[in-house]
């Protein structure tokens, strides 16, 4: 009976020292998860910035191509009248050819 009792004895003594050891196991993990924790907690503010940050690109970016699209209009509108400009010059330009060979005919009447 006193070698079932030193066995018992023996089985707790391990037992217990399993026990040790899972409470220092668990003791790491606790300690690990509030890293963790502390970690992510980091990363969500850094990613409420960037989001913050993207919006306000985005937002930039949206304004800039609406300003882009507006230039694009205007250089259009540039554009034809320039052409229309040029059609009237080469009008006068005709118109004053034009005169000059009425202007020499009439010199050469003279």
């Amino acid at each position: 009976m006193e070698d079932i009792l030193k066995e018992i004895l023996f089985e707790i003594k391990g037992i217990k020292s399993d026990i040790s050891s899972l409470k220092s196991d668990v003791s790491s993990l606790k300690s690990d998860v509030n890293s963790l924790k502390s970690d992510v907690s980091g990363m969500k503010s850094t990613l409420n910035e960037h989001t913050q940050i993207l919006r306000a690109l985005e937002h930039s970016s949206q304004v800039n191509k609406a300003e882009h699209d507006l230039m694009m209009n205007d250089i259009a509108c540039i554009m034809g009248d320039v052409v229309c400009i040029k059609k009237d010059m080469y009008r006068v330009e005709e118109a004053t050819a034009n005169n000059w060979a009425d202007i020499a005919k009439l010199k050469s009447i003279k």
